[in-house]
């Protein structure tokens, strides 16, 4: 007997082929809509990764040279606006000062010197200038010679010049006093300023500072990052920029906290790009230039103040949507 052949069996073989084609046309679907979804994001968004979180870095240097004697504060620790963080030698500084006190009592009394010389010269020049108007009288009257008028008029000129002189002199003296005061006031500031004080509420993000070092002014021993707001800085190709505003919306995705979204907007938009800041700025009008895509710095704010435990430099991904 010849077989025959089983339906079922060609049915069995159909069935793969046509999962496969369901398979196929639902990965299709998914696709076809994933894109579309995609095409309208990105015609409505920008989307950059070239942004950071930024914030306020104050740093500190000492503004006289010293010697450190200590340095009260470690890395990482927070710090308050006043605190001290380091103290310098003040040996020199105290010297300063004690000598500029010294040269303002000197002063000081020079002062009354004067005043009392003036008080000297004008009781002198009264008696003088009596004497002179009395000689006057007597010469009218021929009982005294002219060369005694003569020398009763000197006299009281020559008074007269020395209360002028020593009233010059008090006003030199008073002078001399406010110089002193001044370098006073100069002296008792650089002692203060052998005491380095955190200039606002922050982290020590840096500390390039040790006991025994050898300071000078402007050298920076340590960075403090702000304790206030954070933001973010993202630069965006220039053809990003066409209907990027003031006041968008932005998601912002964090590279150390991948499950986290913070929203924010866009706070203000550079005037200038990167490259025009950069410590060699392109030269253009030579001969060898290429076109090169420019990116823009803008600044993003966050809308509520974020939880997570961001730090300045931390990289982003930063969406704008600008439609």
């Amino acid at each position: 007997m010849s077989e025959q052949p089983q339906p079922n069996s060609e049915k069995q073989k159909q069935k793969p082929s046509v999962m496969r084609l369901v398979i196929f046309g639902i990965l299709l679907a998914i696709g076809l809509v994933w894109g579309s979804v995609e095409l309208v994001r990105s015609l409505s968004h920008e989307e950059s990764d070239n942004a950071q979180i930024a914030g306020d870095i104050y740093p500190v240097s000492p503004r006289v040279t010293g010697t450190v004697l200590d340095v009260w504060v470690d890395s990482n620790q927070m710090v308050k606006a006043g605190d001290t963080l380091l103290t310098i030698d003040q040996s020199d500084y105290l010297v300063k000062r004690d000598m500029a006190q010294a040269q303002l009592l000197k002063a000081q009394a020079a002062v009354l010197a004067t005043k009392a010389e003036i008080v000297a010269a004008g009781a002198t020049q009264q008696r003088l200038d009596a004497d002179l108007r009395r000689s006057r009288n007597l010469q009218k009257q021929d009982v005294i010679s002219r060369a005694e008028l003569d020398a009763a008029t000197a006299g009281a000129t020559a008074s007269t010049a020395r209360h002028t002189a020593a009233e010059d002199q008090y006003q030199a003296a008073l002078a001399q006093v406010k110089l002193a005061e001044a370098e006073l006031k100069n002296a008792e500031l650089q002692l203060s300023w052998t005491t380095v004080t955190a200039p606002a509420d922050g982290q020590i993000a840096k500390k390039n500072v040790q006991p025994g070092q050898f300071v000078s002014p402007g050298q920076q021993l340590i960075a403090i990052v702000g304790s206030g707001e954070l933001w973010v800085v993202a630069n965006f190709k220039e053809t990003q920029l066409e209907h990027m505003r003031p006041g968008q919306p932005v998601t912002i995705r964090v590279d150390a906290f991948p499950g986290e979204k913070l929203e924010g907007h866009i706070d203000s938009i550079s005037a200038g790009t990167g490259a025009q800041f950069a410590l060699l700025p392109p030269d253009n009008a030579s001969g060898n230039f290429v076109k090169v895509t420019q990116r823009v710095p803008v600044k993003i704010v966050f809308d509520e103040k974020p939880e997570l435990p961001l730090a300045a430099g931390m990289n982003v991904i930063v969406e704008v949507k600008v439609k």
